[in-house]
């Protein structure tokens, strides 16, 4: 660690339990960010800041000027981009240590599954359940740990799975089957900062699964009713119907 990156971090690296062990963790981290929409821009954001050595930003979708109320990280004048390659732009000028790879392109397939194994943490933070139920069957697949959460009306949830420690339940304990919930916040509406709140909660989780410093529970749903400002929790238990991680 070089006098500069010293400087940079030197908050982080006051924390007793995450010191330099833990911001060396992070210079060896690569982090996945699926969708860079009010997730993904805002977890990306803080990402970036904390100094991991490499973002992979996968979105194939372009910005739009009904997102920038949520989407805080990107300018009027990025207007019609493509949103990982906007996000780029201007995540590039928060942190030159950092490498920013773009995948400009809906992920599905085999490209889904070589991004992530290239990754040491995935977050998913796209809007409809279809994607979602793909990552994480990819996540399973090659061990990773996932950080998924979803933002609608005045109302957001948060839920890590560590498959990197062979734990479960899965995504499909919770979800089993919802291939016509399709509804997503260009259909029924969002207030930003739930979503934004949601963003910083993933970056959180995923700062502490890449530097092995704090705790991170499996399989915590945590849900918030932004509307009345409350938080609570339920713990999934494995559906022993779940033909997804059923071993």
């Amino acid at each position: 660690m070089n006098e500069s990156q010293l400087e940079r971090y030197s908050r982080q690296l006051l924390l007793s339990n995450f010191d330099v062990e833990g911001q060396m963790a992070l210079f060896e981290s690569t982090i996945l960010v699926i969708g860079l929409g009010g997730l993904g821009n805002i977890a990306a954001t803080y990402l970036t800041s904390a100094g991991v050595k490499e973002l992979i930003l996968a979105d194939g979708d372009t910005l739009e000027s009904s997102n920038l109320p949520r989407q805080v990280l990107y300018a009027d004048t990025q207007l019609g981009l493509n949103k990982a390659a906007a996000a780029k732009a201007q995540l590039a000028a928060k942190n030159t240590d950092v490498t920013l790879t773009v995948l400009p392109d809906r992920l599905e397939g085999e490209r889904l599954h070589q991004a992530i194994e290239r990754a040491n943490v995935v977050l998913d933070c796209t809007d409809n359940y279809t994607a979602r139920q793909a990552i994480h069957r990819a996540c399973l697949a090659a061990k990773k740990p996932l950080v998924s959460a979803a933002a609608i009306r005045w109302e957001g949830q948060l839920v890590s799975f560590l498959y990197h420690q062979n734990k479960f339940p899965c995504y499909e304990c919770l979800y089993p089957d919802m291939s016509d919930a399709q509804l997503n916040c260009s259909q029924s509406g969002v207030i930003g900062p739930v979503v934004g709140s949601l963003g910083v909660l993933q970056a959180l989780d995923a700062l502490k699964i890449a530097s092995g410093c704090g705790r991170v529970e499996h399989g915590l749903l945590k849900i918030f009713d932004g509307f009345a400002g409350h938080w609570r929790e339920m713990r999934l238990t494995k559906d022993p119907q779940c033909q997804t991680c059923q071993s």
